[in-house]
């Protein structure tokens, strides 16, 4: 089966271009994931990337952005799934949680920081710096965050095919 959905509108301002794009990256890992069952979207087909499971990047998107915006930009204190033992677990321990769950959560977090950015200023700079000591805003974050979402939409398509030969945007 081959699914299509429709391109982002291409002439916006810088603001409205870079929260569409994150929108759209959003949304496509989740269109990616509909229909799969709960023990589908647990499965890793790559023998070599036992981390690569379409609810595993899914939580892996949803606290990136997490870390990026509360943490990284706000300076809140991190409460993110991963440890100094296992600095990969948002990949894992969610994988009997349904797949249900797995994306309202990344949406609530998405509405959530939605609502946040609205009010703020692209050139807002983050609490924190890169550990080379180079500042960041929250116009590099949006960038980056689209870019992280599309590498990975990327890693869901082909672990979508593998599992059961559906393809598409």
């Amino acid at each position: 089966m081959t699914t299509t959905r429709d391109d982002v509108p291409s002439a916006l301002d810088e603001r409205s271009t870079l929260l569409t794009m994150l929108d759209y990256t959003r949304k496509t890992a989740i269109a990616k994931a509909e229909g799969l069952s709960d023990a589908d979207a647990a499965k890793a087909p790559l023998p070599t990337s036992p981390l690569m499971t379409v609810s595993g990047v899914i939580s892996h998107l949803r606290w990136v952005e997490y870390s990026w915006i509360q943490c990284r930009l706000l300076g809140h204190e991190d409460e993110g799934p991963w440890t100094e033992e296992d600095p990969d677990r948002e990949f894992h321990y969610r994988l009997t949680m349904p797949l249900a769950e797995v994306i309202a959560d990344y949406q609530q977090m998405a509405r959530e920081h939605d609502a946040q950015i609205a009010g703020w200023d692209l050139d807002m700079k983050g609490a924190q710096r890169f550990r080379d000591g180079r500042e960041f805003n929250l116009r590099w974050i949006l960038h980056h965050l689209v870019e992280e979402n599309a590498r990975h939409n990327g890693h869901i398509d082909i672990i979508r095919e593998l599992i059961d030969g559906t393809t598409g945007d």
